[in-house]
């Protein structure tokens, strides 16, 4: 479980406070206006950002003076931070090791990511031969081989049009279920949280105003903030 205690961060004029749990292979959208700080919660807990105060807390571990690469979490970005000089698998297998230096099980790791996430056949060609939705993929095999409990999605898929884009959701979905992860997901796009989330966040003003799951968050008449950023949404308000 994911637990941020009295959680306060200050940028520019807003004082954000969170105080939130993300249960133990739960799979939560984060939704909510720009500039609300949905992508400071979740760098607040891979530990990109440090909080004035509060505690950050995985599984009972309170992790919040530790760096990120010491926190049991992986971060998939829209930028999907692949390395141009590199061929897929070397961009998957620096999940394992950044010095590329790896021996026969590590290097099976990354050959049954690959496979699982459906570019095998691409494994050594490079970024720029692979289309976008291609490229997501190698940065979501890099967070299989890396492990970790807990996957932080910052609008990865928002680049790519909705048939691929759902497509990357339910790879994402399945991965979540079948290795038990825990997902935090920020996203714009109402249709996505719908297709993939137990529960939604709404976030305005750097609080977390409900939690909720999903189907009955974007059902609830209580939340005028809510209402006003879905605007003319064809989803229920």
């Amino acid at each position: 479980m994911i637990a941020l205690e009295r959680v306060t961060f200050r940028y520019e004029d807003m004082e954000m406070r969170f105080d939130a749990q993300f249960p133990t292979a739960s799979f939560t959208a984060v939704i909510g206006p720009s500039g609300g700080g949905k992508s400071t919660l979740l760098n607040l807990i891979a530990g990109f950002e440090a909080p004035q105060g509060g505690r950050v807390l995985i599984d009972g571990m309170d992790v919040t003076a530790l760096p990120p690469d010491q926190r049991p979490v992986s971060m998939i970005f829209q930028d999907n931070n692949v390395f141009a000089h590199l061929d897929l698998w070397q961009n998957v297998a620096l999940g394992v090791s950044p010095s590329l230096r790896l021996d026969a099980a590590q290097r099976a790791r990354v050959d049954a990511a690959l496979a699982e996430v459906g570019i095998a056949a691409l494994a050594h060609r490079k970024p720029g031969e692979v289309s976008g939705g291609e490229r997501q993929r190698v940065a979501v095999a890099r967070a299989l081989v890396r492990d970790r409990p807990v996957l932080l999605l910052d609008e990865p898929f928002a680049a790519l049009g909705p048939a691929l884009r759902r497509d990357m959701l339910d790879l994402v979905k399945a991965m979540q279920q079948s290795r038990h992860l825990t997902v935090v997901m920020v996203t714009h796009q109402p249709e996505d949280a719908l297709a993939a989330a137990s529960h939604t966040a709404f976030l305005e003003s750097g609080h977390i105003v409900a939690m909720r799951p999903t189907e009955e968050l974007f059902a609830a008449r209580d939340l005028p903030g809510l209402k006003e950023y879905l605007g003319t949404s064809p989803f229920p308000s």
